[in-house]
């Protein structure tokens, strides 16, 4: 698959499996949604060495056309270069009253992704971690510290965007108790029995 044809198909296929995991999760109106992404593994280069921000570009439109038809609310991962700081606009860093840090990803450090993200949002910042309720994995980036207790690992219907291999997960609370739990001692029927 050549560039410019993976490029004229990566933003219906983010779209596509975006919008599958937000109705598998069922993930209503502010859910945060963490991406990473690997805009080298999507061109069919090894993660790191050939990132692309025309690949990143027409990514961010497909995520931007779900992430305003389901009113979420997304970050993008940066690069290890970064420690895999997220992208998010300034108004959910005060919401979630978290710590910013200070970087502009660029390219060769944040990853074409964060730095598109980065450029397109009203109010960018980034801070270190995050506790997502879902995530989208395009090209093995590792987001898994991005998301909340207890992953559920989703495999969607499209395995790839464009050569990347995508994976993704939704979380839940964590079960405390359930059909087995114990809630009271049992009744001791006979008074010699030891419990």
């Amino acid at each position: 698959m050549e560039t410019d044809q993976i490029l004229e198909n990566v933003r219906e296929q983010v779209a596509e499996v975006l919008e599958e995991l937000v109705l598998a999760a069922k993930l209503g109106p502010g859910s945060l949604v963490v991406m990473g992404t690997s805009t080298s593994e999507v061109i069919g280069a090894a993660i790191g060495k050939e990132g692309a921000e025309s690949i990143a570009e027409e990514l961010y439109k497909g995520i931007e056309i779900i992430r305003s038809k389901y009113n979420l609310r997304v970050a993008f991962q940066c690069c290890e270069h970064l420690n895999r700081a997220l992208v998010i606009e300034r108004s959910l860093l005060e919401e979630l009253r978290l710590c910013e840090v200070s970087a502009v990803p660029v390219p060769r450090a944040g990853g074409s992704m964060a730095a598109v993200a980065y450029r397109n949002l009203k109010d960018p910042c980034l801070v270190e971690s995050i506790e997502a309720y879902a995530g989208i994995d395009i090209g093995e980036t590792l987001i898994g510290m991005h998301l909340r207790q207890v992953a559920i690992p989703f495999r969607p219907s499209r395995r790839f965007i464009g050569k990347a291999r995508v994976t993704a997960a939704w979380t839940r609370p964590k079960l405390i108790g359930g059909e087995r739990a114990i809630y009271a001692l049992p009744e001791v029927q006979d008074s010699h029995v030891c419990l």
